[in-house]
């Protein structure tokens, strides 16, 4: 009974106070509302009500919960939560705040080496997908596949949370080790993946040479030097007399929108790319292949996939829409948004989405996503034999230069005659 009694005194102090807090709380927002509009009105993004909700669920947490005095919060901290929630409430998946620790994470991400599985992942819905592994990491080799929906990582069920925490939970040390839990369309039961995380050293560029003279090449994101790298293996196999190509952008989780224009313009002689449009005038441009770039015409093909997303989905989407290349696969992912790095004072971050992504017909790319002009079902194989989707492109190539031959014959013939 004593110690309830100090509990029950302990806690009305407590009360007192808060009550207190609140009195001068509204003595502080009579005397705001008295005048017209003061200095600290015009700065403040909030008004003196709403700031006052802060300072009053500060107090309240600060005086009641159960570990706040033996672990305080750093003001920095709270300000950066509060930021986040905000952000959040505009219910987009992209639009997102990011601290300074994590902002030079994502820096080193996307000079193309980084720790971890291996994975792009995004939310729809309210789930956390998969959007596609990346070809050679821990995620790959596991057997995890596009739209797997991430349900728990080790015991920790991931609803409610955004995808930089689940990021943010599935990276570590490399060597270390770390369960995922998925539910696949067609499964019954969840599938558990026990993965190692390892440093992530990403090839964005492949290529080679198949049968008939034709020429493969994969693109696994667009990174800063994809464009220079894809450039270099094109030449490359123009060099060895290519007469057609397949152009792979499957798993393709994206990335860089200019790369993705430079790598457009090795296919297209000048003309549009993509157009953004957004409320901000600076958000709505139009983006157009460089003449200096343009390498060849010949026949392609290009492969897409439930992991074609983002800047993949804008090549794909531009050398289809200007009669470039058929398309191949199935429906691509529908992450057609532009994000722009806004810097924050403190060193954080605040990633906005300004614009949608429109092909050069006016497509939205954005939860729509690509459907190829060739529906073909099948997962990337490492043997291209048993690659379904890949010898479909394939055989359209081999008939794209059949019937430039033959037109080229047809035109031979008339001259002649």
């Amino acid at each position: 009974m004593q110690k309830r009694n100090r509990w029950l005194v302990g806690g009305a102090v407590c009360a007192g106070l808060i009550g207190l807090i609140f009195i001068v709380g509204w003595l502080f927002q009579a005397v705001a509302g008295a005048s017209e509009l003061s200095d600290f009105e015009r700065i403040s993004p909030f008004s003196a009500r709403s700031l006052w909700l802060l300072r009053q669920a500060r107090a309240i947490v600060e005086a009641y919960q159960v570990d706040a005095d033996s672990k305080p919060v750093q003001e920095d901290d709270l300000v950066r939560g509060a930021v986040k929630g905000m952000v959040d409430a505009w219910e987009d998946p992209y639009t997102r705040f990011v601290p300074p620790d994590r902002l030079k994470d994502e820096e080193i991400e996307m000079e193309g080496q980084y720790g971890g599985l291996g994975m792009y992942v995004g939310e729809r819905d309210g789930r956390i997908l998969v959007i596609s592994p990346i070809e050679g990491t821990p995620a790959d080799r596991a057997g995890l596949k596009p739209m797997d929906q991430i349900v728990k990582i080790e015991e920790e069920v991931v609803l409610g949370w955004d995808t930089q925490k689940v990021v943010t939970r599935l990276r570590g040390k490399p060597n270390t080790s770390v369960a995922v839990w998925i539910r696949r369309e067609g499964e019954d039961e969840l599938l558990k993946f026990d993965l190692t995380r390892e440093i992530i050293k990403i090839v964005s560029v492949r290529h080679e040479i198949l049968s008939d003279d034709i020429g493969y090449l994969r693109l696994t994101q667009f990174k800063q030097k994809t464009d220079e790298e894809a450039r270099d293996a094109v030449k490359d196999m123009l060099k060895k007399g290519i007469k057609g190509l397949v152009l792979d952008l499957r798993n393709n989780g994206g990335g860089l929108l200019d790369v993705s224009v430079r790598v457009s313009s090795l296919f297209l002689k000048g003309g549009l790319v993509v157009g953004t449009k957004g409320r901000a005038e600076r958000a709505n441009e139009d983006y157009y292949a460089d003449t200096a770039y343009y390498l060849t015409d010949v026949p392609m093909t290009v492969l897409i996939n439930k992991g074609s997303a983002s800047a993949s989905e804008i090549v794909a989407g531009a050398l289809v829409d200007r009669k470039r290349a058929v398309s191949v696969g199935e429906k691509s992912f529908g992450k057609g948004s532009v994000q722009t790095l806004f810097n924050l004072t403190d060193g954080s971050g605040l990633y906005v989405t300004i614009a949608r992504y429109h092909t050069p017909s006016g497509k939205v790319i954005d939860h729509v996503g690509l459907t190829p002009n060739i529906e073909v079902k099948g997962d990337p194989q490492k043997d291209p034999a048993k690659d379904a989707p890949l010898q479909r492109a394939i055989a359209e190539v081999k008939k794209q230069i059949e019937s430039s031959s033959n037109d080229k014959r047809k035109t031979e013939g008339k001259d002649r005659s």
